[in-house]
C-alpha cells in the first residue's frame, strides 16, 4: 500500500480539482483529481466509518471487491500565509467541510462510459431520522418503484455513437415511471444500435451491436448475482444507497475488453495477487503534507492502494469493458446480529430479473437478424 504524496494528493476547495462531469445521481459536490483517476466527496461520518471498517475486518473482505476503492482522507488545515512561515483560516469553511474520503474514480477507464445509478432498498429513511423526514421518505418510496421492487433508476447516460456525447436521462425520470416501465427504462440504458442509423431521423444514434451487447449483459448479470450473494451474507441496513452499472458505450474498445476478459475469466484474483505483492513491496502506510493553491492538506491514509498513480502507468491496466459496484454509504450501518438487508435484497433481485428480460430481448433480436 501507498500514501498519497504531495505532488498526486488532489485538494479539498480551492486546489486542482473539478466537478465529477459524468455525476449521475448522488448528491452534488463530489469532485475528481485534475487527471480524473480519483473522486473527492465530502467525509461523511457512517460513510467514513463504513469505508474504515471495511478496510480493517476481514469477515467483511467478499464485500471489498464490490466497492469502489478508499484511498484515505484529505484534511485541510487551512491556506499557506503570504510569507509561508504559519497557517490562515479558510474563509467561510465549515468544520464538516475540512475533511475529504479519496475513492478511485470508477468510470476513468472507459473511453465513452455508459451509466445507471441504481437506488436500492424500500427504505429510504436512517432511523436517525427526524419524523418528518421519515414521513416523507415513506412516501417518496411508495408514490416511486421503491417500495414495491426495492429500486429507483435514479439517473443515468447512454453516449450518441454520431456525436460522442452522452444523452442523460435524469432523477425526474425514474420518480415518474411506475414498476410495469422498469423494463423500458433498462432497454433505454441497454439500447441496441441500428446500424446504419437512420438518416436525418433527428434520434440519437445509442448502443452497441447486439452481438456486442448480449455478452456484456451476460458478464454484468454474472456480478450482481455475486453481489447478490455477498449482500445476503452480510448483516447490514443500507439507506440511499445505490448499484452503479457501467460499460464500454466505444464499440471497438468493448469488443476488444470481451476479447481480453476471455482469455482471462479469473482477471480480478490475478490482479488481486498482483497488488498483494506490491503492498508487500511498498511497507506501511504513512502521513503525508501536500500544498495546492496555497493550502496545506494532511493526507491520511486508510484503505487500499492509496497512490493516484503507478510506477507503470504509461500502460493502462487492462480490465473488463463493464464494473458493477455499490456506492453511496453515508447512511449505512453495519448490524450484527440482524441479518441481512431485504429490502436491498428484493431490489438486487428486481435488478436480476430486468437483466434477464433484456438479454432476453436482446437475444430475440440477433435471432431475427
Amino acid at each position: 500500500m501507498r500514501s498519497l504524496t504531495s505532488s498526486s494528493a488532489p485538494s479539498t476547495p480551492g486546489g486542482a480539482h473539478h466537478p465529477l462531469a459524468n455525476q449521475v445521481g448522488g448528491h452534488a459536490g463530489v469532485q475528481t483529481t485534475a487527471d480524473g483517476s480519483l473522486l473527492i466527496k465530502p467525509a461523511l461520518a457512517l460513510e467514513h466509518a463504513f469505508y474504515q471498517t471495511l478496510a480493517a475486518d476481514e469477515t467483511l473482505a467478499p464485500l471489498r471487491r464490490w466497492v469502489p476503492r478508499f484511498l484515505g482522507t484529505l484534511r485541510l488545515e487551512g491556506q499557506q500565509s503570504a510569507s509561508g512561515d504559519g497557517l490562515l483560516a479558510v474563509p467561510g469553511l465549515k468544520e464538516t467541510e475540512r475533511e475529504s474520503l479519496v475513492l478511485e474514480n470508477l468510470s476513468h477507464r472507459f473511453a465513452k462510459p455508459n451509466i445507471l445509478d441504481v437506488k436500492l432498498g424500500t427504505v429510504l429513511y436512517d432511523e436517525d431520522a427526524p419524523p418528518d423526514k421519515k414521513a416523507r421518505m415513506i412516501n417518496t418510496a411508495r408514490n416511486t418503484t421503491s417500495l414495491e421492487t426495492g429500486i429507483r433508476l435514479t439517473g443515468f447516460q447512454v453516449y450518441d455513437n454520431a456525436t460522442s456525447q452522452p444523452v442523460v436521462t435524469p432523477k425526474s425520470y425514474g420518480k415518474s415511471i411506475a414498476p410495469a416501465d422498469l423494463p423500458t427504462g433498462i432497454a433505454r440504458f441497454f439500447p441496441v444500435s441500428v446500424s446504419p442509423p437512420p438518416p436525418l431521423s433527428g434520434t440519437p444514434d445509442l448502443g452497441l451491436p447486439a452481438r456486442t451487447l448480449l455478452p456484456l449483459l451476460e458478464h454484468i448479470r454474472g456480478d450482481v448475482v455475486a453481489i447478490r450473494g455477498v449482500l445476503g451474507d452480510t448483516e447490514l441496513r443500507m439507506v440511499g444507497g445505490s448499484m452503479l452499472i457501467m460499460y464500454e458505450a466505444d464499440v471497438a474498445s468493448a469488443e476488444a475488453g470481451l476479447a481480453w476478459l476471455a482469455q482471462h475469466p479469473n482477471w480480478y484474483d490475478e490482479q488481486d495477487d498482483e497488488e498483494d505483492e506490491e503492498d508487500e513491496d511498498e511497507g506501511e502506510l504513512d502521513e503525508g503534507v501536500g500544498e495546492e493553491a496555497g493550502e496545506v492538506i494532511v493526507v491520511e491514509s486508510g484503505g487500499a492502494d492509496a497512490d493516484g498513480s503507478d510506477e507503470d502507468s504509461d500502460e493502462e491496466e487492462q480490465q473488463p469493458p463493464y464494473t458493477v459496484r455499490l456506492i453511496d454509504f453515508a447512511h449505512t450501518r453495519l448490524k450484527p446480529g440482524a441479518g441481512p438487508d431485504v429490502g436491498v435484497l428484493k431490489g438486487v433481485d428486481t435488478v436480476l430479473a430486468l437483466l434477464d428480460g433484456r438479454i432476453a430481448d436482446v437475444k430475440r433480436e440477433l435471432e431475427a437478424t
